[in-house]
């Protein structure tokens, strides 16, 4: 490797690695850290990469991955399921936007298959951006996030055809542009044909045997061959390399090797994705778009005015009200990711002006500025521009109300997921009456049917949880997994009913004390409880009494799992990613013999002072669990330590200091 090109290398990861790190800390998504980073170094930002042959590599490259992962994740089934908001109003969606935006873009003086191409591309919005911020809010299974989300699987599907149509609309033969699209989808068919087939017969005996071999390193080798195979062989047919790519990635995702791809893929996906949108920046030419900053306004505010306009009219003929309507128009009112890629596609080509594409990249680029304000505020947009939003919320309010009217000395359940169900029939099974909050509309509608007592609501809203009646409530119960939601419903919750019961639901004891600090009366890890149930049933098979097994099990409940809490770290933290997935955890010191704390009691070290508990002393090969404050410590001792990492190493210096 030449000495410049490692230069430019190590020059884009540091940049883009300080622009992520800042747009986290505003709270922005990395997709926008990427595009700004690619803006700042490239050839018309400061000029520290100028190779405009390396960046046109790293695009084309970072597309293969992009649409590989459309492809990984197409799923039939679940277009089907959804096909009034896929087919119909996606479909409506991108062909009236492009249509439109296409007739004003040709009205404006642009030749037809530059202005077809371009109103396709602003038709399309961004999946990363509404997919990352909606679950963020919450709003992944409300109306509008449903709606945009079906919106959104429409968009990316017509990426793949757009891809097919741009070599056709480049034609530069005798043939017409309808003989050379027929071509082109022949080829497409043939390619696709070829690729499934392969992946049939070849493709999971291949993975049997690969998988035989247990090597993750040989895994993650076969599929990148696969990938760049399929690549190359679209490529050799005059079609592009990521459409290859897309098609390997639908041959995939029908094996029952999917989940393991998606694993062993994902690091390279995400970074070579990333230098697609860093190379994206770096196609921006600022002096172009200085030269045509009117143009770029006007075609900011046309695509994020009309684009949200024209989707509410749609979601308004659908049937969804007005609010429902105008907060998926806002949602999806920003350009996408998949729009870039058709724009690079293009470039290549040379179907677009220069000038043309810059304004269009520019514009796609502000859009996504703007969008993340718009998602998370689109709620309050709508509620002040749409006053008939807020009598259909209340609406809703009284509906909740109603349902709530039949229960007195209930028990509110947040979430009805299956932990949810599992409760409200237990609670049925010995009378106890109960009502259920939940988001998905389906599974409510469903569960109301059946004659289950669930109303939709979003149990984070105070309002939802005072027309719940939790000024009546017995105990309230929090059955679904996400911690910043938890503490959200235990302040409102709090505020109003101080010493209600509320049981909160974790996967380990991660956020435990996080939890209790915030008012939860307890928290039931499902880690340590499948712990304490495997561990019943093993004795049970050993012959151990039953009153043995229960005390033992009652013991750990009673002190907050502190005796579970925490466990010996080995060569797992190397693979830990999250800083404080295992946060609190379990030392063992052996003190030696000239150590000051050797003759002291536990009581007297006062190790609580580090927030570090002693959970057991082994002493002469036997072991001590939960020893007395008045336990005096003696050379030799083994003293095992529970708190965090800081807080065991300066437990651990003081103990062991002579």
């Amino acid at each position: 490797m030449e000495v410049s090109a490692f230069n430019h290398i190590l020059l884009l990861l540091g940049v883009a690695i300080l622009m992520v790190a800042l747009f986290h800390y505003i709270k922005l998504p990395q997709i926008l850290a990427y595009l700004v980073t690619g803006i700042l170094i490239g050839p018309y930002g400061l000029g520290w990469l100028s190779n405009t042959e390396e960046i046109r590599f790293l695009a084309e490259f970072g597309l293969v991955f992009l649409l590989f992962s459309i492809g990984l994740e197409f799923s039939l089934p679940r277009l089907v399921a959804m096909r009034r908001l896929v087919i119909g109003l996606g479909g409506a969606q991108v062909l009236i936007t492009g249509t439109l935006f296409a007739v004003i873009l040709w009205l404006l003086g642009l030749q037809v298959e530059a202005a077809i191409l371009i109103g396709g591309v602003l038709s399309l919005s961004s999946t990363a951006l509404v997919m990352k911020l909606l679950p963020e809010q919450l709003e992944q299974n409300s109306r509008h996030g449903r709606t945009a989300f079906g919106v959104l699987l429409f968009q990316d599907l017509i990426v793949v055809p757009l891809m097919i149509l741009i070599p056709a609309m480049a034609g530069t033969s005798e043939q017409s542009v309808t003989v050379l699209l027929g071509l082109t989808l022949i080829k497409s068919v043939v390619v696709l044909a070829a690729i499934m087939l392969a992946g049939r017969w070849l493709l999971r005996p291949l993975f049997h045997q690969v998988a035989a071999t247990r090597s993750r390193e040989v895994f993650m080798m076969t599929v990148l061959f696969i990938v760049l195979g399929a690549s190359w062989l679209s490529h050799i047919a005059g079609l592009s390399l990521a459409l290859g790519a897309f098609f390997a990635g639908m041959m995939l995702g029908e094996t029952e090797f999917r989940h393991q791809v998606e694993g062993d893929i994902l690091p390279f996906r995400d970074v070579l994705m990333g230098l697609f949108f860093v190379s994206i920046g770096m196609f921006l030419d600022l002096n172009i778009l200085i030269a045509y900053w009117q143009w770029l306004l006007l075609a900011v505010a046309g695509l994020v005015l009309f684009k949200s306009f024209v989707i509410a009219l749609l979601a308004r003929v659908f049937g969804f009200e007005t609010g429902v309507a105008l907060r998926t128009g806002l949602v999806l009112a920003q350009g996408g990711e998949f729009g870039f890629a058709l724009m690079i596609e293009a470039q290549k080509y040379q179907i677009l002006d220069k000038d043309v594409s810059q304004v269009v990249l520019a514009a796609i680029v502000v859009s996504m500025l703007i969008a993340p304000f718009l998602i998370r505020h689109n709620g309050r947009i709508v509620k002040a521009s749409v006053p008939g939003y807020v009598k259909k919320r209340s609406s809703n309010l009284e509906t909740i109300r109603a349902e709530s009217g039949y229960h007195q000395g209930h028990v509110i359940i947040c979430g009805y997921g299956r932990s949810g169900q599992n409760l409200a029939w237990m609670m049925e099974q010995e009378g106890i009456s109960n009502l259920a909050l939940d988001l998905d509309p389906v599974r409510v509608r469903d569960a109301r049917d059946a004659g289950k007592a669930v109303v939709f609501g979003d149990a984070t809203q105070r309002d939802v949880l005072v027309a719940a009646g939790l000024d009546n409530a017995r105990a309230l119960t929090i059955s679904f997994n996400n911690v910043p939601s938890a503490m959200r419903i235990l302040a409102n919750t709090r505020t109003s009913c101080p010493d209600l019961p509320i049981i909160v639901r974790t996967v380990d004891d991660t956020d435990m004390e996080k939890l209790y600090a915030a008012g939860a009366t307890e928290v039931v890890p499902e880690s340590l409880e499948g712990s304490l149930m495997i561990g019943g049933y093993i004795l049970q098979v050993l012959g151990a009494p039953m009153r043995d097994i229960i005390n033992q099990i009652r013991l750990a409940r009673s002190d907050r799992y502190r005796l579970l809490r925490g466990f010996f770290h080995g060569q797992d933290m190397d693979n830990v990613t999250d800083p404080l997935a295992y946060q609190m955890r379990l030392h063992s010191v052996i003190l030696p013999e000239n150590a000051t704390s050797i003759n002291k009691t536990l009581a007297g070290l006062n190790l609580e002072a580090f927030n570090v508990h002693v959970t057991a002393i082994r002493r002469g090969g036997i072991r001590g669990p939960q020893p007395s404050p008045d336990t005096r410590l003696a050379a030799g001792d083994v003293l095992v330590l529970y708190g965090n990492q800081e807080s065991l190493e300066q437990a651990e210096t003081f103990l062991m200091k002579g």
